[in-house]
């Protein structure tokens, strides 16, 4: 498990002026590329945005309409976001679901999303498939087919995703339903964009095709394309397959937007939930909407209050006072509105009333008393860093683009916003303080635990009591409905083009004379930098009784270290513009920090102290242990992760791989100091690590990186240490259900042993896995989603270890449908096993695979996290180029062979939800099964405590 120190939780800096000046005055110089496009109108309205980049290995299409929540109809909130489902599956020349299978069978990606101002639809593939895109989506706009059929799987997915997003979460319903209600008045945004299930079920066939009808034509329609293609070529195309389609001569539905009356007194709001580990408290203020020029002095202020770990409410909130679990504080803006909220979760053993005295003395600070000049500079360099990393790839510039160009019609507003950033001073934050930190507009929340609620305080005591705005009711549709065409009427999709060449990263590797290997992979022009330090060992090299140590080990490290107390180390890595994250998978623990190169020796300085001379001080020890703890209270309170968490354990039982990486609340709290730096003597030694530098740095440049950073670090006498038989032998299957009681789902997981990552039959189990789970062709989506709308989405895994990994399959459902998720996921590995797929299907799913490989190392973290990868598992070096390959040879007698191992009855299988609704019906089915309260599970136990 990673940790970063940029949690997006803070600290207030608490340091003489001069020091501070001095910061300031040595901010590394960020200057992000512009945004280089072209833009050109059609005649029928249509917006179509280029941005060609030749060095790219793919290319992304988006479209983007000028529709969202906002515009939901009366009565029927949610129904932009439905509608962006509905759009997506069928048209009169593709059957249900076949966009998605284009999109994977040509090794791409697609999705879509819907905001308060926005519905987006957008894929990244291959570009000689630029042409098959675009096709696509003309037929969405112009051709989409709305039946019975498509609208009631969506809705049932639509509601399943409600579910996971928002009622299986401890904290779902307070960032959806409590925050987000009281957040507008009388406003177009009062509304959640997911919705209610009330209004979902509302909702008819005629209303999606009046919904369509209405918004959804080229007048409202913005196109970007990004990545590798030929511009002139993107013309004709456009013009071929956009410039015929006509807009409704009927006019778009306007809404006369509701005058609010502004907030004259403060709101306290008390809301109650089940299943809430921790309290939270919020606070809400009313700001600016996203063209103000208010927001970059907003932004500015949010990163000093609340981004990493030398703000100030990390540091007065979590650090200090350790009244909270986590603390942010920042400003969310639409088209034309916009909040400033800040939300802290309650430290266990703190009160409400402690936490939210410490937030208002933060909220005053920053009201009251100007900021300093170093403060300043370090939320400058932090956000031109984040800008910098987000224009990496193309499809981060695309999205970039369309942001701004929905929010604030303009597309030259995020280089605009660079040069705001630049210009924010001292006396803009504070006048931005006083100007939206209101008290008389304030509302105040507490969200705790259901237990708590008085009687007669009923379960919605959170809503806001103004009137909520009557919207718009969308005319019905005038167009006859879409139906899809006989199979030999239907118009094929274009044929995929010429391949387009693109740049591979160029990998060196040497060896440093205290052991250290060192691998560079120069992977792009952009001045950034990825450093990750992978040593061998991982939480397999935990003691049987101290679970999590080497996960605790590596993030207590970067919490001081070299005569620099961790606030100092903090100020240092965020005032540089890096973050550096920390921690401990199965087989290795991992240090890696990404920053601009600009920053590379102040970076190589504090990683050579974290690795060499990291303090382990005790009051750092004991604030990282109520953290932790305090983080793993609330994950095991959620059915998805407390599943996975379970799965591990009885899927490895006493052996290492089966121990919880991240410990459990009992281990970490008996953690000694001694323990911690026995480990770090042991097992953090050059000649038993490797340092991988990618991004912009040449071989050579990050060859002297690694030598100026860890060139000094000794290494040790002795052998270098070992785990033995980390997997264990295999344990017997078995059914284990957690009760969860209030638990807003059931989450469903099921596993068999695999190879370890370097056996030959990793490629095709790839292939496999791929079929059975991967993406929206594999056999679990289909059958559990697509077919039957009964979970927002499910999927499988191959999981990559050292030693046998496990092929897993995970879904979360409601709880009246847990038995039957689990018999559709355990019939899903036997269906690969036993049907002969044919040659064209191992080829469309090893092309998925490949895809899906090849996007991973776009960015400089995801090439590093690759290679990282081969080193921990034994793999050459040259597995980043050479895996579509691998997997690409599979065929069906291959994948046949591998997957001999995927039987139903040697899984292992988790169920975690409010066991009282399904348990009778699933215990009839399955009689073996084991029930166990969450209350009394026990991660630490081989057993479980069963």
């Amino acid at each position: 498990m990673l940790r970063s120190l940029l949690l997006g939780s803070s600290f207030a800096v608490l340091l003489a002026a001069a020091p501070m000046a001095a910061s300031a005055q040595n901010s590394p110089d960020i200057a992000p590329p512009p945004l280089e496009f072209t833009h050109r109108e059609l005649a029928n309205g249509l917006d179509v945005y280029a941005m060609p980049d030749a060095t790219a290995g793919t290319v992304t299409v988006t479209l983007w309409y000028d529709v969202g929540g906002k515009d939901d109809p009366q009565g029927r909130s949610g129904f932009a976001h439905l509608f962006e489902h509905i759009l997506s599956r069928k048209t009169i020349n593709l059957p249900y679901g076949q966009i998605s299978t284009i999109v994977e069978n040509a090794g791409g990606s697609r999705n879509a999303s819907t905001g308060q101002d926005f519905t987006n639809y957008y894929e990244t593939v291959p570009p000689q498939y630029l042409e098959t895109m675009l096709w696509t989506h003309a037929e969405r706009m112009a051709r989409p087919v709305v039946d019975e059929a498509v609208f009631n799987a969506e809705r049932d997915i639509v509601k399943e995703e409600l579910r996971q997003r928002v009622y299986a979460p401890p904290y779902g319903r307070l960032g959806v339903f409590v925050i987000g209600d009281n957040s507008y008045d009388q406003s177009i945004y009062r509304r959640a964009v997911i919705g209610s299930i009330e209004e979902l079920d509302s909702a008819g066939i005629e209303d999606a095709r009046a919904f369509h009808e209405a918004y959804y034509r080229p007048s409202t329609a913005t196109m970007i394309v990004s990545g590798n293609f030929d511009p002139a070529q993107l013309d004709r195309w456009v013009d071929q397959y956009f410039a015929g389609i006509e807009n409704p001569e009927r006019p778009l539905p306007v809404l006369e937007r509701p005058v609010s009356a502004p907030r004259t007194e403060p709101r306290l709001v008390t809301a109650y939930a089940p299943n809430v580990p921790l309290p939270a408290i919020a606070a809400i203020f009313p700001g600016p909407d996203a063209s103000s020029d208010d927001n970059a002095a907003l932004d500015v202020m949010g990163a000093i209050l609340s981004r990493g770990q030398s703000s100030r409410l990390y540091r007065s909130l979590v650090y200090d006072k350790q009244v909270a679990a986590n603390a942010f504080m920042g400003s969310n803006v639409e088209e034309e509105a916009g909040v400033v909220t800040a939300q802290v979760t309650v430290a266990a053993g703190k009160t409400v009333e402690e936490a939210e005295a410490a937030l208002n003395a933060e909220i005053a600070r920053i009201r009251d008393e100007p900021v300093t000049a170093a403060e300043l500079a370090e939320a400058q360099t932090e956000l031109l860093a984040s800008d910098l990393r987000q224009r990496e790839t193309s499809s981060g510039r695309a999205f970039m683009l369309g942001q701004a160009i929905v929010a604030e019609h303009d597309p030259r507003a995020p280089d605009q916003a660079v040069a705001a950033i630049r210009a924010v001073t001292i006396a803009d934050v504070q006048r931005v303080a006083q100007k939206y930190l209101d008290e008389n507009a304030r509302v105040s929340i507490r969200y705790l635990d259901d237990s708590q609620r008085p009687e007669g305080v009923s379960e919605d005591s959170w809503k806001n009591p103004a009137t909520v705005p009557t919207y718009l009711s969308v005319p019905p549709a005038l167009q006859a409905p879409n139906e899809l065409l006989p199979e030999g009427r239907r118009q094929a999709p274009p044929a995929p083009g010429e391949a387009r060449p693109k740049a591979a990263p160029e990998i060196a590797e040497r060896t440093l004379s205290n052991g250290l290997r060192v691998i560079v992979a120069r992977s792009t022009d952009l001045p950034i930098m990825n450093a990750q330090l992978v040593i061998g060992g991982g939480s397999s090299a935990d003691p049987a009784d101290r679970p999590g140590l080497a996960d605790f080990t590596a993030s207590l490290a970067s919490q001081g270290a070299g005569g620099r107390s961790a606030t100092e180390m903090a100020r240092a890595l965020e005032g540089a513009g890096a973050n550096l994250n920390s921690g401990a998978g199965a087989d290795s623990s991992t240090l890696a920090v990404s920053a601009p190169i600009a920053s590379a020796a102040v970076v190589g300085d504090i990683l050579s102290d974290v690795v060499e001379n990291p303090d382990f001080a005790p009051a750092e020890l004991e604030r990282s242990r109520t953290r932790t703890v305090n983080a793993l209270t609330v994950a095991l309170r959620q059915p998805g992760p407390l599943a996975s968490q379970v799965l591990t354990r009885i899927a490895y039982g006493a052996a290492p791989y089966g121990a919880p990486g991240t410990g459990t609340p009992a281990s970490l709290r008996a953690l000694t100091r001694e323990e911690i730096e026995g480990f770090h003597d042991r097992w953090w030694r050059p000649d038993n690590a490797a340092l991988i530098v990618t991004g912009g740095m040449t071989a050579e440049e990050g060859f002297a990186f690694a030598e100026r950073t860890l060139g000094d670090w000794a290494r040790p006498a002795g052998a270098v240490p070992t785990v033995a038989n980390r997997a264990g032998a295999a344990t017997a299957p078995r059914i284990v259900v957690v009760d969860l009681p209030g638990s807003g789902q059931a989450a469903v997981a099921a596993a068999v042993r695999g190879p370890n990552r370097a056996d030959p039959s990793f490629y095709p189990l790839a292939v496999a896995n791929a079929v059975m789970g991967g993406g929206q062709g594999g056999y679990l989506f289909q059958e559990v989603r697509a077919k039957r709308g009964l979970s927002y989405g499910a999927a499988s895994s191959l999981g990559a270890r050292s030693e046998a990994g496990l092929i897993t399959a995970a879904t979360q459902t409601k709880n009246e449908s847990a038995l039957e998720v689990l018999d559709l996921v355990l019939a899903q590995f036997d269906r690969v096993r036993t049907e002969a797929p044919t040659a064209a299907q191992v080829t469309d799913r090893e092309t998925f695979a490949a895809g899906n490989f090849s996007r991973s190392i776009e960015t400089t973290g995801g090439l590093g996290g690759v290679l990282a990868e081969a080193v921990t598992v034994g793999l050459p070096l040259d597995e980043a180029a050479a895996y579509a390959e691998r997997v690409t040879a599979t065929t069906p007698e291959t994948m046949a062979a591998a997957t001999g191992l995927l039987n139903s009855d040697q899984a292992y299988v988790v169920v975690v939800g409010d066991s009282r609704i399904f348990i009778d019906a699933m215990r009839a089915a399955h009689p073996d099964l084991v029930l166990i309260p969450a209350a009394n599970l026990d991660l630490g136990s081989p057993t479980l405590g069963l």
